[in-house]
């Protein structure tokens, strides 16, 4: 364990200890401190009930029966957002559960004086464990920090022998373990798809799911069923933002578990393509996720879903099969996917509208500025990498070896190079108007001639570009000789916008 306690964690064992009860830091949290993993959230366990932890804590809240207090402390978990002044611990009493009758929660819970049995209660192995600065059994210390604090595990169930085994395992009987609550099915291929290491070739050298415990999961799997889509898309979702989104999706297929999340993607298994492509739909919707290069979920999802229509649409066997209009039925069927799971607006739309522009038409010379303003238009500058994310997990998805091309590097520079604004008049803090108002001129082309001027003064000194100084320069030039002027200026103004232009290239490596 080489990192430190966070001082929130720590005060609120110091505070239950002082008040004579027992505290320890359990779960998720214990597992990724002994992993050297940074937690995203830290849970507390005590024999005090949930009254004397309110009476202890008075910045608390205690909202559910299952023995929970969430307690505030000052913010300092780094994923949080900066406009909330706090974050909550959750501090349970220790307890033992009922039968799961509905398998989503237990149907009573009773509180205990045991940390042993609380811990029995727990889902697997690598979860059971608890961490204190006092032992309950004589272990050693496997920590201490610089003031002196010793920091003890207490593991009954084995939990730091499968870390190092890198086993996920139930505790317990599997059968009995995961027909408590279903959604332990979907948490278990969860946790290996984060903890598993995607670039590790030797099956035998990464994580696994200990075999009776994954035969219970397949055998239980149509129990996940009776999980809310809230509760499937928030375990689904952090299977596509682990290490190996695609082993994960391809696992719950396995196990009979995607059926019951996302049916349509299986639809795809079997389904060749054209002359396009190498591998079946279902393979090629695995790949785009993971050579998808954003971590964004919303892109991670419109990379999985990309191509989720082509079944439907599919015309036609071998390399000259068509899948017309599959972007557009493709998308109406993720909306309809990602709305049935509850995802925010602000997902459903984005995944939407990259899935049913993934297909964008582009070719160096043939496309103008025009067009390519129209796909701007239509998806929206601040969609515009995400979508090119999308596009090289299509194409990377498809086995060819790069993911870039240069047309994709071409569409980049014209994508800045139209959306920049203008090197125009409309860049001047003054307008016609201003020159026609304050200077009492007629309108006229000797207007355009005084802006162009201007404009080419401000290219060479931008500090220039105030109104004041712009006005009283106007009144300047208003008596010279405006066509020699205008005529050097225009040749400045081409000159910087072809050197801007060249620069533009280069960023993006075309030519």
């Amino acid at each position: 364990m080489h990192q430190k306690i966070p001082l929130p964690v720590k005060n609120i064992l110091t505070v239950l200890g002082q008040a004579s009860y027992e505290a320890y830091i359990v779960g998720g949290c214990v597992r990724d401190l002994l992993l050297s993993r940074t937690p995203k959230d830290w849970d507390v366990t005590t024999n005090a009930t949930p009254e004397q932890i309110v009476a202890l804590f008075p910045e608390s809240f205690y909202e559910n029966d299952f023995g929970t207090v969430g307690v505030k402390v000052p913010r300092f978990l780094t994923p949080t957002d900066p406009q909330h002044e706090n974050d909550i611990i959750e501090v349970t009493t220790y307890r033992t559960e009922s039968a799961y009758d509905d398998k989503r929660r237990p149907s009573q819970v009773a509180f205990t004086l045991s940390l042993t049995a609380d811990l029995a209660r727990r889902d697997f192995t690598i979860n059971a464990m608890a961490l204190g600065t006092e032992t309950q059994s004589g272990e050693q210390a496997i920590a201490t920090e610089e003031d002196g604090t010793a920091w003890f595990l207490i593991d009954p169930y084995q939990g730091q022998t499968d870390l190092q085994k890198k086993i996920i395992r139930t505790v317990g009987n599997p059968e009995e373990r995961l027909n408590e609550d279903a959604l332990r099915l979907m948490r278990a291929v969860r946790l290996l798809s984060e903890l598993r290491d995607g670039n590790e070739k030797d099956a035998a050298k990464n994580w696994c799911i200990e075999e009776k415990s994954l035969a219970a999961i397949k055998k239980l799997s149509p129990h996940l069923a009776a999980i809310s889509q809230e509760r499937l898309r928030d375990e689904f979702s952090k299977i596509i933002l682990s290490n190996s989104p695609a082993f994960g999706v391809e696992l719950l297929q396995m196990l009979g578990l995607l059926h019951f999340i996302i049916p349509e993607l299986e639809t795809g298994i079997g389904v060749t393509q054209n002359l396009h492509h190498i591998y079946t739909v279902w393979e090629h919707n695995l790949r785009a996720l993971t050579t998808c290069p954003s971590h964004t979920l919303s892109v991670r999802l419109a990379a999985l879903l990309h191509d989720v229509g082509k079944p439907q649409t599919k015309k036609g066997e071998g390399y000259r099969a068509t899948f017309y209009n599959h972007d557009h039925v493709g998308a109406r069927m993720t909306e309809k996917i990602l709305t049935r799971l509850r995802f925010p607006k602000p997902v459903i739309h984005k995944a939407t509208l990259l899935v049913d522009n993934h297909l964008f038409y582009y070719n160096v010379g043939e496309v103008t500025e025009a067009s390519v303003r129209r796909l701007v238009k239509r998806v929206g500058l601040e969609n515009m990498s995400d979508l090119m994310a999308v596009r090289i997990g299509d194409r990377l998805g498809s086995g060819v070896p790069k993911g870039k091309t240069y047309k994709l590097r071409h569409l980049e520079y014209m994508i800045e190079k139209v959306s920049q604004d203008p090197l125009s008049v409309k860049m001047l803090a003054v307008s016609g108007t201003d020159l026609i108002h304050t200077l009492a001129l007629a309108p006229s082309p000797k207007i355009g001639a005084l802006l162009d001027v201007l404009l080419s003064e401000v290219i060479e000194d931008p500090k220039q570009n105030t109104k004041e100084t712009l006005l009283k320069r106007a009144a300047e030039l208003e008596k010279s000789d405006l066509a020699t002027l205008r005529t050097l200026a225009k040749e400045k103004i081409a000159e910087k916008r072809t050197a801007e232009d060249e620069h533009t290239k280069k960023r993006h490596w075309v030519e």
